[in-house]
């Protein structure tokens, strides 16, 4: 596989998915797929359709059927996988499915890889710096669970995320772009053109999503974004005999890994169900701090990108320099945070009357 053919993945990615979400926002209109703000934890004040996922979709297939060339029972096990996901996703944007039964399937798209694909964490690095032996080899039984758990978490995390305008879209195109850097490195190029053809894919819907958003991804994006995450970094990364890969994927996906499972950790600490949605995520803790949306945004966008940017440098084993720089920026971001609040915080109702006057005027 060339790199031209990986750059023209991008790019044909990019072209569709933009062309595409115009149409898809009028097909959202007339299907009744809209989200309509009737609670708290959403941000947004006006309907907003919510299917915008399906352009995604569409500019990440054109790319990855014109342009890939391996097709073996693994390329095909992620894209019927996510597929699956994506058929899942559009029913639930129009009929607001239950989490049951949303799990029952997402397990379901997790089975068909390991078994089908033949993808599962098998091997890993020992986290034991003790231990004589360097890693750790599972079971059968115990890796297809490992492997089902981490696809379905992901996909799930990725789908909490999806709470401003953007964010979603943003942060998996930087976690993409990680991917890409990583699985280039290793000479997995495979996994290098599907994780350019999905980067693409999100910049290509940005421009629509972007605050004020004109069309959401919804579940249909979220979770198909998650899935092929999830399921590019156990083909790739874990995969890897390295000495630190057990780290790389959890630090390359770190901002929605650690938030998802802190939000279960908490609603379960209160009694409630994991799965049930709330307003105690990372986003919309900064966002009721006073920043705005767009504030808020770019603040997880640097932080993604600092954790992408350690991830690569621990997988060239640069375990020293991706130390320095995660606490160097992680310290950074923490001060310009505190310094943003004080600085550019505006009183709640100012700010939502300035982000519904925008909606508004976007909407005229």
């Amino acid at each position: 596989m060339s790199y031209a053919s990986m750059i023209f993945a991008f790019i044909i990615s990019f072209i569709f998915a933009f062309a595409a979400t115009p149409v898809v926002r009028r097909l959202a209109y007339r299907i009744g797929a809209v989200d309509v703000p009737k609670d708290k934890r959403r941000v947004h004040k006006r309907p907003t359709p919510r299917i915008g996922g399906l352009a995604i979709i569409f500019g990440f297939m054109a790319a990855v059927l014109c342009f890939n060339d391996d097709w073996s029972k693994g390329t095909i096990s992620i894209l019927i996988g996510a597929l699956i996901l994506a058929v899942l996703g559009i029913i639930d944007d129009c009929k607001e499915l239950g989490p049951k039964l949303k799990f029952v399937v997402q397990i379901a798209a997790a089975l068909v890889v390991v078994f089908y694909g033949d993808i599962r964490i098998s091997v890993f690095s020992n986290p034991n710096v003790f231990s004589t032996n360097p890693y750790i080899i599972l079971p059968m039984w115990l890796s297809v669970i490992v492997t089902v758990i981490w696809i379905v978490f992901i996909t799930n995390a990725v789908n909490f995320i999806d709470g401003l305008d953007g964010l979603a879209a943003g942060v998996s195109a930087i976690m993409s772009m990680s991917l890409v850097f990583i699985s280039i490195s290793y000479h997995q190029y495979t996994i290098a053109l599907l994780g350019l053809a999905l980067m693409g894919a999100c910049f290509g819907f940005l421009p629509f999503n972007f605050n004020p958003a004109k069309i959401f991804m919804g579940d249909t994006g979220s979770t198909f974004l998650g899935f092929i995450l999830a399921v590019l970094s156990v083909q790739g990364v874990f995969k890897s005999y390295a000495v630190i890969s057990f780290a790389v994927p959890l630090i390359m996906l770190g901002l929605p890994l650690f938030d998802a499972l802190f939000a279960m950790i908490r609603r379960m600490l209160s009694g409630k169900s994991p799965m049930i949605a709330d307003r105690g995520h990372l986003h919309h803790r900064l966002y009721d701090m006073g920043f705005s949306q767009k504030q808020t945004v770019f603040i997880l966008y640097a932080i993604s990108g600092v954790l992408g940017i350690t991830a690569i440098l621990l997988a060239e084993q640069r375990f020293l320099r991706a130390m320095l720089l995660l606490i160097c920026v992680l310290i950074f971001i923490l001060i310009a945070t505190m310094m943003g609040k004080n600085s550019f915080v505006h009183k709640p109702e100012h700010k939502e009357n300035a982000e519904e006057e925008q909606t508004e005027d976007n909407a005229e």
